[in-house]
């Protein structure tokens, strides 16, 4: 049984979270309405679909994953999973400055292009949802697993609500996502249940307002 939650634990590691969110709403069918599409994600060319993932690959996947390697190899942080308040300082600030950096990337390299507003509201919710960690974490150290959850449900609850035709399963999906990641996180003794559920409600509503009214 422990070996099974540590897979889930790095399986859905905060890092990949919104790299399965955009892999949701880029392969389920749907369609804003009949008419008006230009925030949908489905109806997005492949080629549009590929350099949007690749530029998250990068900057929510690759850089940090690279950059906490080398902290811990600096000894900065004692291990990747940064058990202690203390150690997550950096690593999270480094995951808003990165964020950051996405968001504005798309700003000034989309020009004349009109992307779906989920593309710059991903990014920027991951901002916010870091720099609200960076000062919660001088107080209580909070899950950030569990934020990485709350991140997916409130983006896939966002764009749901802002389409006439999605598949309701995507979304009881991430609650399943989430129950998963909250469960091992408890079993493996990571945390408690008031920093897990507090984490997934920060990552939740701060996403979906952003995603929501961006």
């Amino acid at each position: 049984m422990k070996s099974a939650f540590q897979l889930i634990s790095w399986v859905f590691l905060p890092l990949f979270m919104p790299m399965y969110a955009l892999l949701l709403v880029m392969n389920v069918p749907s369609n804003q309405d009949y008419l008006f599409n230009q925030d949908c994600m489905y109806l997005l060319p492949d080629e549009a679909k590929n350099a949007i993932l690749y530029m998250f690959l990068i900057f929510c996947v690759v850089a940090p994953g690279i950059s906490f390697i080398m902290l811990q190899r600096r000894k900065i942080i004692a291990t990747i999973e940064m058990d202690t308040g203390k150690e997550r300082t950096i690593p999270i600030l480094l995951m808003f400055l990165y964020c950051l950096m996405l968001y504005v990337l798309f700003v000034v390299k989309s020009g004349e292009v009109i992307l779906p507003k989920f593309v710059y509201a991903l990014p920027l919710s991951g901002a916010i949802v870091t720099a609200v960690f960076f000062f919660l974490n001088r107080w209580k150290k909070i899950s950030i697993h569990g934020a990485g959850a709350g991140i997916l449900v409130g983006f896939i609850l966002a764009y749901i609500l802002q389409h006439e035709v999605y598949q309701l399963w995507v979304f009881a999906l991430t609650l399943i996502i989430s129950g998963l990641i909250m469960s091992a996180r408890l079993y493996l003794q990571k945390h408690t249940f008031f920093e897990l559920v507090f984490g997934w409600l920060i990552g939740l509503i701060v996403t979906f307002l952003v995603n929501y009214f961006y």
